[in-house]
């Protein structure tokens, strides 16, 4: 008989969280320690890096890293994965937005978006894709993404945005393809519009907010838990049949669309 009680059981493994000074990568970082994961604290912002690390005690550490800089991903991922011994999981939660209209949008703006949000996601999973395999490690990687990926936003100028969310879709399923024979499995998690200090205009406007809320069914927001519960998912041995999945995190905006 298999060992169902263990489907969701994290313990022992650890962690690379990119983007772990955001509202959503310190909730996906808290609810892996609280698994008992072992989790590397990767982003620019050493201040908030170090309070997430004290909070979270000795089991996490905190890993200063430009997702702009190839050579600063290497360089933290290959840091990381000494101190651990290596590296069962990516969780990628970096992003940014810069929003222009398609008819006023320049080269500099539209480089600073993709090289976040598209290109640092290609080399994150690159670097750590590279210890695992070394190592024999059957790893995950979970990439943040949006539902944005695949759905247009009328009225706002989102090219930059949508176009690198959705070209992280697309390196979900090849990357998934490529790192199977490793077995490493690789998907994403697009939320809605989800309740963090990077969404506070959604809210600051009621008539936007309102709006906003009309369009999804379940009638609310997502909070940062729900993109922890559903990332810790695709982390646990209950996954480990999926790959080069995106799911949803949107109370049903998708499918009313």
């Amino acid at each position: 008989m298999p060992d169902r009680s263990r489907l969701f059981d994290l313990r022992g493994r650890s962690a690379f969280v990119a983007g772990a000074s955001g509202d959503l990568g310190a909730a996906i970082a808290r609810a892996l320690a609280a698994g008992g994961v072992r989790v590397a604290l990767a982003a620019r912002r050493a201040d908030r890096l170090a309070a997430l690390a004290d909070e979270l005690g000795s089991d996490a550490m905190a890993v200063e890293m430009d997702a702009a800089d190839v050579s600063s991903i290497r360089r933290a991922v290959t840091h990381a994965d000494q101190a651990f011994g290596g590296l069962d999981f990516l969780v990628n939660s970096v992003g940014i937005f810069e929003e222009e209209s398609v008819l006023d949008a320049t080269p500099e703006s539209f480089d600073r978006v993709t090289t976040v949000n598209y290109r640092a996601a290609m080399f994150l999973a690159q670097s750590v894709a590279r210890v695992q395999v070394e190592r024999r490690m059957r790893g995950r990687h979970v990439h943040l993404m949006s539902v944005r990926a695949s759905l247009g936003m009328p009225g706002r100028g989102y090219s930059s945005y949508c176009g690198s969310k959705g070209g992280v879709g697309m390196l979900v399923r090849q990357h998934a393809v490529e790192l199977a024979p490793h077995g490493i499995t690789v998907n994403g998690v697009a939320p809605t519009v989800v309740r963090t200090v990077m969404a506070e205009h959604w809210f600051a406007d009621p008539v936007r907010r309102d709006k906003l809320l009309s369009r999804i069914p379940l009638g609310r927001v997502a909070e940062v838990d729900d993109v922890a519960g559903t990332t810790l998912f695709f982390l646990a041995p209950a996954s480990a049949f999926v790959t080069g999945q995106i799911l949803f995190v949107d109370g049903g905006l998708t499918a009313s669309q």
